[in-house]
This record gives C-alpha cells, structure tokens and sequence, in this order.
C-alpha cells in the first residue's frame, strides 16, 4: 500500500482475542503476532483492548514492524490500568483511559475501529465479535488459531439468523488483513 498524504486517516484495525491464553492454539502466539505485523506492515492503525494475551502479541507484532499502536483500557487512569486490572503499558504508542470497564470498552474499541479482526478468544471476544457485527463492519477472523474462530464464530452468525455480515475468514495473517482492508475501502469516501 503507497503511504497516504492523510496520516490522520489511516484505517483502524482492531485485533480482538483472549487475555488469558491457555486454550488457545499451538500456533496462537506467532499467528497473532503476525497480525499486528501485517497491520502495521499494510499501513493501518493497530487498537486493541490494552490488555495481557492475544490483543498484546498483535501489538508487540505491530511495534516490531514499525507499527503504531492505540489500546483503549477499561480503567479510568493508568494506576487503575496497572494495579487494578494489573494490565500492560508496554508496546503501545497510546493508551485511552476509557474508565467505562470491559464492556464498555469493548464497544469504545469495536466502535472507534474501521473493521475487526479476532483471534483465539473467550467470552469478552465474542462480545466484542457481536458489538462489530451488529455495527456491520468489516471483520476477520484467524482461522485454525484456537477457540471462538471458524466454528463458534460461524455459529453464532448462523444461529442469529441475520445474514453473514462482511466477515471474511482466513488462516494467513498477511492474506486476512489484506481482505478485511478490501472490506473497509468499500465503506470510505477517501480511498487511502
């Protein structure tokens, strides 16, 4: 992607997946971290929930190619950040104290972003999977990258019976985010 003379009009990439990451696929780790590399690498903006787990590798990923990085905390300041929520600092250009808790920062995150991508999740990474398909926006989803991807996800979607959203489903990071940007380029008035 050629770089836009509208820095402040990058495309914003949310990467949504387990803090805890016990469950998660073998291959987990290097996939998501791959994501936040190729984020950074196609010239989009990386959010993420500011959290430990997933959201953090793609981070670290986006940071190692050069990336900027937002994460949106669910604590009102970065002591709350640090010793309530006992959250990370590190790889992040930019934290957002929302103070709004996780569920209100889920729907800051889903609803501050251009399109969604989501790993290998639990419970606060469906919520957010279901905050970006009712809001319609353009989402990936990392297959083979452990729990709450192809299947749950695709169950979900089918149980909801609302039609299949703009979510695009692939195993290679580079190929996926490239996809979800496809999606987001159709929704904007400036093409970047």
């Amino acid at each position: 992607m050629k770089p836009s003379p509208h820095t402040h009009l990058k495309y914003k990439i949310a990467v949504s997946g387990a803090a805890e990451t016990n469950h998660c696929g073998a291959e987990a780790l290097q996939l998501t971290k791959e994501l936040g590399r190729q984020v950074a690498l196609q010239g989009a903006v990386l959010l993420t929930g500011a959290t430990t787990g997933a959201p953090l590798w793609a981070a670290i990923g986006a940071k190692e190619a050069g990336g900027f990085v937002i994460g949106l905390s669910p604590a009102s300041s970065e002591i709350e950040h640090v010793k309530k929520y006992h959250l990370p600092v590190d790889y992040h250009d930019m934290i957002i104290y929302t103070g709004f808790g996780y569920a209100g920062r889920n729907l800051f995150l889903t609803r501050s972003a251009d399109g969604a991508i989501f790993t290998c999740g639990r419970m606060g990474t469906v919520n957010e999977f279901t905050i970006a398909f009712e809001d319609q926006k353009p989402i990936g989803v990392l297959s083979s990258s452990g729990w709450m991807t192809d299947d749950v996800i695709k169950k979900i979607i089918d149980e909801a019976h609302r039609g299949s959203g703009k979510v695009v489903y692939e195993g290679d990071p580079a190929r996926l985010v490239a996809k979800v940007i496809q999606l987001i380029r159709k929704e904007k008035l400036i093409k970047i």
